[in-house]
């Protein structure tokens, strides 16, 4: 498990790599000056701005900016916005924890609601209620996040004043569960669907049969026998959707006014501060590949006869 491990995170470096190489190509490969952007409408002197691209590194070629930057990345340092002169690590320290109590929440929402429906349905298949899931998670799929959260946000706070339009206390776990649940509906959906299908395929299988031939208690089999092999592929899943609930979380936090990474990469792109959206990115690249690996070294949890040499 130990030389697994090591030589994943060594295949972790050259993807991380190419990964940030490729985000940093894209942004600065975008259409206009962030050091114009940053003077507006109002009249610049170009020597000025050639100062100030020189003091900020952007007058060298693109692959010296790279290397600057992954020297600085890996030093703790991710760069300086350009138009308020603020760390980008500051900015990321901010708003990260933001995110990440909403990714928690809409996570955790996922899996514990996801995974009861998907086995409510899956035990019973063809049935009424595993037809009432397939139509609930095919409305969840077919709705934009944008659409369902203004519905949401039109019902629960405006028309029943159950909970705020918008999110002003981010610690408020309260306020945070609207917007987890616009956030978690479409990850829902897919988890529901697959746990149901994953469920009732294991079902018919000649262990499951031998299982329930010997004597075994029902929640023996379900429990145990069934759930284990049955989650492998949802576990899977789950562990991609943790960073994609992440990077879905701007939509959701544009609609909620939720200050977290979303608003940040929003506000960036609009003033064409490359820097921050790359260094934002870099951290959700770390988040993706973590859980890439941890997902991996599940396996072997939920599967006895999976080894790693």
């Amino acid at each position: 498990m130990g030389r697994y491990v090591a030589r994943r995170l060594l295949q972790m470096i050259p993807v991380f790599i190419g990964s940030t190489l490729l985000i940093f190509c894209m942004m600065y490969a975008l259409p206009g000056d962030p050091v114009r952007a940053m003077m507006g409408d109002q009249a610049y002197d170009p020597t000025v701005v050639a100062s100030i691209k020189k003091d900020l590194g952007l007058d060298q070629p693109l692959i010296q900016q790279y290397a600057n930057y992954m020297i600085g990345l890996f030093q703790g340092d991710f760069g300086t916005q350009i138009a308020s002169q603020r760390p980008i690590a500051d900015v990321i320290a901010d708003a990260f924890p933001v995110t990440i109590r909403l990714t928690l929440f809409a996570f955790t929402f996922v899996t514990v609601v996801g995974i009861g429906l998907g086995v409510v349905a899956g035990l019973r298949p063809d049935t009424l209620r595993d037809r009432g899931l397939l139509t609930l998670t095919l409305i969840l799929v077919s709705m934009p996040s944008f659409v369902l959260g203004f519905l949401l946000q039109y019902l629960l706070a405006f028309k029943w004043s159950v909970t705020t339009p918008t999110v002003t206390d981010s610690t408020d776990f309260s306020q945070l569960a609207l917007p987890a649940t616009v956030l978690a509906s479409l990850s829902l959906a897919y988890v529901a669907r697959l746990t149901r299908t994953s469920i009732a395929e294991n079902l018919r299988s000649d262990y499951i049969r031998t299982a329930v031939a010997k004597g075994l208690p029902r929640r023996r089999v379900v429990g145990v026998h069934l759930m284990r092999n049955s989650l492998i592929p949802v576990v899977t899943f789950l562990g991609i959707e943790i960073g994609s609930l992440m990077t879905g979380a701007i939509v959701t936090e544009g609609i909620f006014n939720v200050r977290g990474i979303g608003i940040e990469i929003y506000d960036a792109l609009s003033r064409r501060e490359g820097a921050t959206v790359v260094g934002i990115a870099s951290l959700m690249v770390l988040i993706y590949l973590a859980a890439s690996l941890i997902v991996d070294l599940l396996y072997a949890v939920l599967d006895p006869r999976i080894r790693y040499a």
